[in-house]
């Protein structure tokens, strides 16, 4: 699985436990949520995505290392 495929899948996942959280334990999760999408949409014009930085760390690869590899 590359990188972006999943940080749509972590900000998917995070998206929905924040607002499961905030609907059944406590509404200030809510602030949670709007912070995972301020950093979806700072991310799309800066390139800086922290939980993608920590997945290259680990090891991931991108879209585009794995296609290189694939030739």
């Amino acid at each position: 699985m590359s990188i972006e495929r999943t940080l749509f899948a972590f900000g998917g996942i995070m998206v929905m436990l924040t607002s499961l959280l905030a609907i059944f334990h406590n509404p200030n999760w809510t602030w949670f949520t709007l912070f995972v999408g301020f950093n979806c949409f700072q991310s799309s014009f800066t390139g800086f995505c922290p939980p993608a930085w920590a997945m290259k760390k680990f090891g991931m690869k991108s879209e585009a290392e794995l296609a290189s590899t694939n030739k």
